[in-house]
């Protein structure tokens, strides 16, 4: 459990027991390793080697105008289904164009919490909050401080929300358990974090809160719930069995995992997977996910030339030929559980932590 300091901004962690797993066989454990992240190691290396590849960090202009065409096609259809009495052509639409609209407004709000959608901090930051207008629920200014956290200690047991709690993959590594994971797995995404680390509520999250609450008011009132709802079920799809959707699974979850791997006693194994599929065009270049990581402050549109001038460092990284190939897998191979995350263990676990969260 973790509580955030409110003067000095700061999380505090307290380390939750952990579950027994060592009746249960070594594939009933995560793939621990006191490695550093290989994406500080690999920044340095194509730093030294390919200096111009900073030029390539810093915001693009165009992400606000492209954000702000997905807000207002998804506007435009929560009007135009607002009578509608037609259940599969409802849900036709809020799965193919909606899911994939409300992906797109998930990752760009992804961008903006980097600073990569304008120059000031604050303005990434009250623009994610018109971005996230569409998905009906607030959520941009509470991803910020998570990401953050994800990016800055990659893998470490108390501070990184995107990996699962040992009781989820203990419950979850199994068919059923997975194919529940990955059809609810937004829901996941939302609540753990707030079970594992409390984030301070800034003037940024009332604000979201407000305008959030201020724009479903008026969506119901003046176009009727079916809009709303509309909205609400394309971000529900979105982080379901959607081929966009896997990109949550595809990106850190070893879905070749190394036979026979001792935790700690052997080389870790590489927990970062690409993909450089179509599916990039409405996301954001999100599958760049290797480039991404190792220069969190290279924007969408540069993350494909980053790749071209390090190629040497990239194409022989763990990459998915197909996010819908990495939903059926990762349900229905036995060898993919839960528990195929690298975890690093704090170096205090024992003790309160405190770490700093960058406000800019």
């Amino acid at each position: 459990m973790s509580v955030l300091n409110k003067r000095s901004n700061t999380v505090h962690h307290t380390t939750p027991p952990a579950l027994d797993t060592a009746d249960l066989g070594p594939q009933f454990e995560f793939y621990w390793t006191r490695e550093k992240d290989p994406h500080s190691v690999r920044r340095k290396q194509i730093i030294a080697k390919h200096p111009e590849v900073l030029k390539l960090c810093g915001h693009e202009p165009k992400t606000k105008w492209i954000s702000l065409g997905v807000v207002l096609t998804q506007l435009s259809l929560a009007y135009a289904l607002r009578d509608c009495h037609n259940g599969w052509l409802f849900f036709a639409t809020a799965y193919i164009i909606g899911a994939t609209a409300n992906q797109n407004c998930f990752l760009v709000i992804h961008e903006l919490c980097h600073n990569l959608g304008f120059k000031k901090p604050l303005h990434n930051k009250l623009f994610s909050i018109v971005s996230n207008i569409p998905i009906g629920i607030p959520y941009s200014a509470s991803f910020q401080p998570y990401h953050q956290l994800h990016h800055k200690f990659l893998g470490d047991e108390l501070f990184d929300t995107d990996l699962p709690t040992h009781f989820e993959a203990l419950v979850l590594s199994n068919v059923l358990g997975k194919a529940f994971f990955a059809t609810f797995q937004i829901f996941f995404y939302a609540l753990r974090p707030m079970f594992i680390t409390q984030i301070k509520f800034t003037y940024i999250h009332l604000v979201n809160v407000a305008a959030q609450i201020f724009v479903d008011y008026l969506m119901v009132t003046y176009w009727g719930w079916k809009s709303l709802g509309y909205l609400v079920l394309s971000s529900f799809l979105a982080g379901s069995l959607h081929p966009s959707a896997g990109h949550f699974v595809a990106e850190h979850y070893l879905m070749d995992p190394p036979k026979g791997y001792r935790k700690f006693e052997d080389v870790a194994p590489l927990e970062t997977y690409s993909y450089y599929g179509i599916l990039n065009f409405f996301t954001w270049n999100v599958g760049y996910h290797n480039e991404h990581h190792d220069f969190p402050f290279v924007a969408w549109s540069q993350l494909p030339k980053l790749r071209e001038i390090a190629s040497e460092f990239y194409d022989g990284l763990p990459q998915h030929e197909s996010w819908c190939l990495v939903i059926w897998n990762f349900v229905f191979d036995k060898n993919v559980l839960m528990y195929n995350r690298v975890k690093r263990q704090n170096k205090d676990a024992s003790l309160k932590h405190k770490v700093k969260l960058d406000e800019n």
